[in-house]
């Protein structure tokens, strides 16, 4: 096993709020570093490939960084216990992911050496972004942030030995993998050029179409060409990513002014609250829904003008705002498979697809590793059984027009299973209902929803019903709709 460095006294901890990385959870440079590390990860041929058969970062990117956010935030934490819960979860979940990508070469998301990538990209991408916002670390900070990363990892492997321990000796690990083995994957092109294109709004912009449409053709298009800009030019240059005139003066200057944000007085900005906010629908129990809701209001009615002063053509314009109302308005077949089903955004249903609501599910609830397991395997039985219904083309998945040709076979006994499952897991003391802190748990802190339940429990029969009609029935406006619907 690899020593990490001794810890003294006098010096800040590897953890916690006092460590050096802490520092960037709530700085606004950070979200251009993160893309940058991701589009780096995504090179990586074992991770592009697991990234587009299991992630669901196409499909719910608003999702998918809440979780990664919450998630670094319990590795880097303070508490220790808490610490090795998150990472013993982190292990379950890439342990799940193994397979073949397109030129038949294997993946395994618990490869170690794969595993050591993902943190050397956070790590060089924090010290980039230091050096390109104007702040660049001196010597010892950076040494000391090197080893942060490096407990990272050996909270996951166990030990930190697949990166190398000394700094310097890093920096010719980093060129090495950066010119031998990173390629222009698949996963790689769609953050740099469809996911900006075709980013999902929050729940913040869900009424306002137009007004999202126009910001994100702007904003998109500059943060793709800012990600180029910034990543190793080794890398740009056996990619073929061309870098568009003045993308650097560009870059520089986005760097910058991130950076200038070092002036405002601590707390102004809250990373975890920006995101939870933005994420919030209207009719969430959560105090600060009134104010989204006042946002979105303010939104709609920006969103209308554009709309009559500058059209803009393509489906995200024309678009009817969501249909406010109860939970008996539907959607359409469509619709629910693109929001509900298709979780990793391939236009199919598959396994997947279901894994990733297990997933989900099983990250809100915070289960246990039994709890966890039994989820997915309630969820794999209910593949098999949709597998044997609706496809009917024997491809191994199903597609948009084989689920609209057989809707009602959604419901079988297998998903009755899961939804029992699931009612389990909140039923924490077994006494067949959920009372008033299971459904605060369940509800409330997971989904950020309020249910009426008329005698203070929410019974078995009822949570089965529920979930069947959110996931057969197709009705939005569930409380569901934030965990496996939303963005």
């Amino acid at each position: 096993m690899t020593a990490l460095p001794t810890q003294r006294a006098e010096e800040t901890p590897l953890f916690g709020p006092e460590s050096h990385f802490s520092a960037f959870f709530d700085d606004p440079r950070w979200a251009l570093a993160i893309i940058r590390a991701t589009v780096l990860e995504a090179a990586h041929p074992q991770i592009g490939a697991a990234l587009v058969d299991n992630s669901t970062f196409v499909a719910h990117p608003w999702r998918r960084l809440r979780n990664t956010f919450l998630s670094m935030r319990r590795m880097f934490g303070a508490d220790p216990v808490a610490r090795e819960r998150e990472a013993a979860r982190l292990n379950r979940l890439h342990a799940r992911m193994s397979g073949t990508d397109a030129r038949g070469r294997a993946y395994d998301a618990m490869d170690r050496a794969t595993r050591a990538w993902v943190v050397a990209t956070l790590f060089e991408s924090a010290v980039t972004m230091c050096r390109l916002s104007g702040q660049p670390l001196d010597q010892d900070t950076m040494e000391r942030m090197y080893a942060e990363y490096r407990s990272y990892l050996a909270a996951l492997d166990g030990d930190a030995g697949e990166l190398p321990e000394d700094l310097h000796d890093f920096w010719r690990y980093f060129d090495q993998v950066v010119e031998n083995e990173l390629e222009n994957t698949e996963a790689a092109r769609v953050i740099l050029y469809r996911l900006f294109d075709h980013l999902p709004a929050p729940a913040l912009f869900e009424g306002a179409p137009t007004l999202w449409a126009a910001g994100r053709a702007v904003v998109g298009p500059l943060l793709g060409a800012i990600t180029v800009a910034s990543l190793p030019e080794s890398y740009r240059r056996r990619a073929g990513l061309i870098e568009m005139p003045g993308a650097a003066t560009l870059m520089q200057g986005a760097y910058l002014a991130a950076g200038l944000t070092r002036f405002l007085p601590e707390g102004w900005i809250d990373a975890e609250s920006i995101i939870e906010v933005v994420s919030l629908s209207p009719d969430s129990d959560d105090p600060r829904a009134r104010t989204v809701t006042a946002l979105r209001a303010r939104m709609k009615r920006a969103s209308a003008l554009m709309r009559l002063l500058t059209p803009l053509s393509g489906d995200a314009a024309s678009a009817p705002a969501p249909a406010a109302g109860t939970g008996e308005s539907r959607r359409s077949a469509e619709e629910f498979f693109r929001q509900v089903l298709d979780q990793t955004g391939d236009g199919y249903l598959d396994w997947p697809d279901l894994a990733a609501m297990a997933r989900e599910l099983a990250t809100r609830l915070d289960l246990d590793e039994p709890a966890e397991t039994r989820l997915y395997d309630a969820f794999a039985a209910w593949w098999r059984e949709l597998q044997a219904a609706l496809d009917t083309d024997g491809d191994g998945r199903v597609s948009a027009e084989e689920y609209a040709a057989a809707v009602p076979a959604l419901a079988g006994p297998a998903l009755i299973r899961v939804a029992e499952v699931l009612f389990d897991a909140t039923d924490k003391d077994g006494s067949g209902t959920i009372d008033a802190d299971e459904y605060q748990a369940l509800f409330r802190t997971a989904f950020h929803r309020d249910l009426t339940a008329t005698d203070g429990s929410y019974g078995q029969s009822a949570f089965v019903s529920d979930f069947l009609s959110f996931m057969s029935g197709r009705r939005t406006n569930t409380p569901y709709d934030p965990l496996l619907a939303d963005a």
